[in-house]
């Protein structure tokens, strides 16, 4: 995403483009991250695999965030580009609901606290960061290397974490155009009704 990002970028300063008018943020999903590896995880059934239910979502997210880190704060390419006004392309979490009800509902926002990210929450989620929701700052930052030692435990285990993510960009490409579909079909319907 960030390449793809970082080429459009390239592509809109060559077309004379005011880099500072664009914006960008490349989505990641939490919740669902840790929806599919705990299921695996509780086939395996054993204690080893217990202790690493729920650290998946978390561990990606950071790992991404460090990505992130790489590209924006220190890569050469970008900085070319930021020297004309670009802006960087922002991590934003999705699906940070809580799925499993014995995390934390706002596991999701406290854990992945963490300078120019979004996060995306539905309701219930922003109630309970307002009710009890503790934000210690910056969560995020430096944590790459304790993200890595989880996904280098959950391969151990014998999670395949390329499928997981096959599975999720699969599932995640079809609920899209699903709800894309049901809109075009509402659109059409609505528009249908308005003109008589």
């Amino acid at each position: 995403m960030m390449d793809a990002y970082l080429a459009g970028m390239e592509k809109a300063r060559e077309g004379g483009h005011d880099l500072s008018k664009i914006h960008s943020v490349a989505s990641f999903f939490v919740s669902r991250v840790d929806t599919e590896v705990d299921k695996r995880l509780e086939k395996i059934g054993s204690e080893d695999a217990k202790a690493l239910l729920g650290q998946a979502g978390v561990a990606n997210a950071r790992l991404a965030y460090a990505a992130y880190q790489e590209v924006f704060e220190g890569g050469e390419r970008y900085q070319a580009l930021k020297a004309h006004g670009a802006r960087v392309q922002r991590p934003l979490w999705a699906s940070t609901g809580v799925k499993n009800p014995d995390y934390s509902d706002t596991l999701y926002v406290t854990e992945l606290v963490a300078p120019n990210t979004v996060n995306t929450m539905p309701e219930k989620t922003i109630d309970a960061v307002a009710d009890h929701g503790v934000i210690k700052g910056d969560t995020v930052t430096g944590t790459a290397a304790d993200a890595q030692a989880v996904f280098d435990k959950l391969d151990q285990i014998g999670i395949d974490l390329s499928d997981v993510f096959v599975v999720l960009e699969d599932e995640g490409v079809e609920k899209f155009v699903d709800s894309w579909t049901e809109l075009l079909e509402e659109t059409q319907k609505q528009l249908g009704s308005a003109s008589k």
